[in-house]
């Protein structure tokens, strides 16, 4: 066999156990977040269906396998049936420079972050074309809704992983991941690291920035015609991408595969990525059991208002940190102070009407305090004996 054959081979095994690994993840995500949320909320979730539920991904898998499934008549049949595989192809082809150890990656790219942002940004194509393809005016509507999101909140993630690429000075996942030999990023950077998880959380449509598909404003989003397979193809690439932003997460922010005692086996190194990783998606599912959902302005405020900004000031923060030479704390100290000044502002927004509130009550008290007094100047009537 030739060398091309032989590269092409290995590569195919690569994405074959990465597509079943992936399922995998997949149905342990669904189970997770069921118990997770049960726990949370003061239930048990998923108990029946095989040993503490772990069947229930399975048998509702199965069950979306088996429904029928339907298109309206006035589709466009062919964009139909293929917007969901441009949701869900994206979302997979990344995972081939994603690595999960130093040597354990389907290809090792020097421009992996690069590709990963350049593969990352095409399933907007796909929500757009299957609200577009449903001949339906509230599936049209829940594209535009999340082609306006996904575009908006594409900008801090792609400025935050500028800041880590300024910071490693390279575009590589593995140099990277050792550039956080002693200290994670997540230290260095904190701000860089809020900016990315919120805005990963909006990018996968997470509760509370589930807009798109919001059931209460626009009956299901772009797939609100699609079901069975098709519609578990959407439901398959959102926790995909939610697992690729917490993977990301840790190999960018948290260190990755290493802690500060040393190198570790390649088994104990995935452990322990995969450990950081599920870690972020328990914080991912705790914000959807904790937070509303969020209206069209209020997403949009936030992403335009707040965390473009910050992520800008991430970028500015970091290149100005490595071009003056300045201790690594000194990063952290621009970070930290840059996340304080919105938090401040926006507790004491929050504050105000409360505030407001009780200056009113304090003012009607006094006044129903002056009122109900007796004053000096009211005449004493004496009484005389008859």
């Amino acid at each position: 066999m030739s060398v091309e054959g032989r590269d092409i081979l290995f590569v195919s095994i690569g994405l074959l156990a990465l597509f079943n690994g992936l399922m995998v993840v997949t149905l342990s995500l669904v189970w997770l977040e069921r118990k997770f949320l049960g726990r949370l909320q003061g239930r048990v979730g998923p108990t029946r269906v095989g040993p503490f539920g772990l069947l229930q991904a399975v048998a509702d898998a199965l069950k979306l396998l088996l429904k029928e499934d339907v298109s309206p008549g006035p589709s466009a049949r062919a964009i139909f049936y293929v917007a969901p595989l441009l949701v869900f192809v994206p979302g997979f082809v990344v995972w081939l420079t994603i690595p999960f150890a130093r040597e354990l990656v389907v290809r090792d790219l020097e421009l992996g972050l690069f590709f990963f942002i350049a593969f990352s940004v095409l399933s907007i194509v796909g929500m757009v074309l299957a609200g577009w393809s449903s001949a339906s005016k509230y599936a049209v509507l829940g594209g535009f809704r999340s082609a306006a999101q996904l575009v908006s909140y594409e900008i801090p993630i792609i400025m935050a992983l500028l800041s880590v690429a300024i910071l490693a000075r390279s575009l590589n996942f593995v140099e990277i991941v050792d550039a956080q030999g002693t200290v994670p990023y997540a230290a260095v950077l904190p701000l860089a690291l809020v900016v990315f998880l919120i805005a990963g959380i909006a990018e996968v449509g997470r509760t509370p920035f589930d807009i798109y598909f919001a059931e209460s404003e626009v009956v299901g989003g772009p797939f609100v015609e699609y079901s069975g397979a098709h519609w578990a193809v959407f439901f398959l690439a959102e926790y995909i991408n939610t697992f690729v932003i917490a993977l990301l997460t840790a190999l960018l922010f948290l260190g990755g595969w290493r802690w500060p005692f040393g190198e570790l086996p390649d088994v104990a190194a995935v452990a322990l990525l995969l450990g950081k990783t599920y870690a972020v998606v328990l914080i991912i599912f705790w914000i959807r059991a904790s937070y509303p959902r969020l209206r069209i302005d209020q997403l949009m405020g936030l992403g335009w208002k707040l965390l473009i900004p910050l992520s800008f000031t991430a970028v500015v923060a970091a290149a100005v940190q490595q071009f003056y030479g300045w201790p690594i704390w000194s990063l952290t100290l621009l970070s930290a102070a840059a996340l304080a000044v919105p938090c401040y502002l926006q507790v004491r927004r929050q504050r105000e009407p409360a505030m407001e509130r009780a200056r009113r009550y304090a003012r009607q008290a006094i006044a129903h305090r002056a009122r109900s007094a007796p004053t000096s100047d009211t005449p004493q009537v004496e009484s005389t004996a008859g």
